[in-house]
């Protein structure tokens, strides 16, 4: 078999407080299933955590409206811990989530409603998507995209679904493309301009120009999960004229206040590393085996993008459907690329947190 990039999992967010910000996830996004729930200790990211073994608790969420979940992710072990610095566009790192929108302009007015940190209206870009940045208690950014790919209509009054891809800053766009294109296979250019971007006015270092390229997959995901996590799009942003960007997450942790990693869920792990090992992407960190999760488990891995920001791979072996009945999906024997029935995955939406 090939590798196989089955779509973006999940977006890992460091926060100080898992229950409050995931009710506001809740309120907001309409991301309210739960997968799984953990308290643990992360023994194999000493790496990243000081080489001292810290605990944490995770929760999985997603939008059965289709998308990619969060991993809303909070250190017990010590304090989750702020950048030192006031983060500027065009530092280094995953800077916004990309949330896609079945309607850009309703989805703003209902933010606007609940008195949402809005940092621009609904403005046009260039391949025609409808887009705006709105700001999350935490300070975390969140662009709102027009997008496809809808698995099914909760009626969420927001009108969004999960995760859509990424805006990340890189120090050399086509440097970066060897990861992003080459090996995740977003090799499709929507646009590619620089500007002044009216979209960035709320936040720091907007005044200076920013060259944005957007990147998508041409042909759509296979794999278990993939009709529910749905199309994707990485947009690579690079200040040109900064001389001061620095790394978003400098002497933090991974596990810290902000955006983690950005996970892809996978198939063929072994063909992924020797592939990304060829192309100067090895492996910082391989579970080598199926990873307990609690009420889910797999093989996962990171690897590292020019600039120090950290995707992870996860290869899912299990995961809850109804956890009450004990009912689990396991995929090890499963054939690759093939996609679940959309019965079961449709499931999942028994795992609903209601307020």
């Amino acid at each position: 078999m090939s590798k196989i990039i089955c779509g973006i999992q999940q977006m890992g967010i460091g926060v100080p407080d898992v229950p409050s910000i995931w009710k506001w996830y809740r309120e907001h996004f309409g991301v309210d299933v739960r997968i799984f729930e953990e308290a643990a200790e992360a023994p194999l990211m000493t790496r990243y955590t000081g080489e001292t073994i810290h605990a944490r608790t995770a929760t999985l969420a997603l939008s059965m409206e289709g998308g990619g979940g969060f991993e809303i992710w909070q250190f017990t072990s010590r304090p989750t811990e702020k950048a030192t610095f006031t983060v500027q566009l065009g530092d280094y790192g995953l800077f916004a989530c990309r949330i896609k929108s079945k309607d850009v302009k309703a989805t703003y007015e209902f933010l606007k409603a609940k008195g949402a940190d809005l940092l621009s209206e609904p403005q046009q870009l260039p391949n025609g998507q409808t887009h705006f940045i709105v700001r999350d208690p935490n300070g975390n950014l969140f662009d709102i995209v027009e997008g496809g790919g809808w698995f099914m209509d909760t009626k969420f009054a927001g009108k969004t679904g999960g995760v859509a891809g990424a805006m990340i800053g890189v120090s050399n766009i086509e440097k970066a493309m060897t990861l992003y294109a080459d090996i995740l296979g977003y090799t499709t250019i929507e646009y590619d301009f620089t500007e002044v971007s009216p979209a960035f006015a709320g936040i720091p270092g907007s005044e200076n120009s920013v060259r944005r390229l957007l990147l998508s997959h041409p042909e759509l995901r296979k794999g278990p999960f993939a009709k529910l996590l749905g199309p994707t799009q990485i947009e690579l942003i690079q200040t040109p004229d900064r001389t001061d960007a620095r790394s978003i997450f400098e002497n933090r942790y991974w596990g810290d206040w902000g955006f983690i990693h950005l996970c892809f869920d996978v198939q063929g792990m072994d063909i992924l590393q020797a592939e990304c090992e060829s192309k100067g992407y090895p492996f910082t960190v391989d579970s080598g085996k199926t990873f307990d999760m609690g009420e889910a488990g797999g093989r996962f891995s990171y690897i590292e993008d020019p600039d120090g920001t950290w995707i992870e791979f996860v290869e899912t072996h299990k995961v809850p459907v109804m956890k009450k009945l004990g009912w689990y999906i396991h995929l090890r024997n499963k054939k690759p690329g093939a996609f679940l029935p959309n019965w079961m995955l449709r499931a999942m939406r028994f795992n609903r947190v209601k307020d």
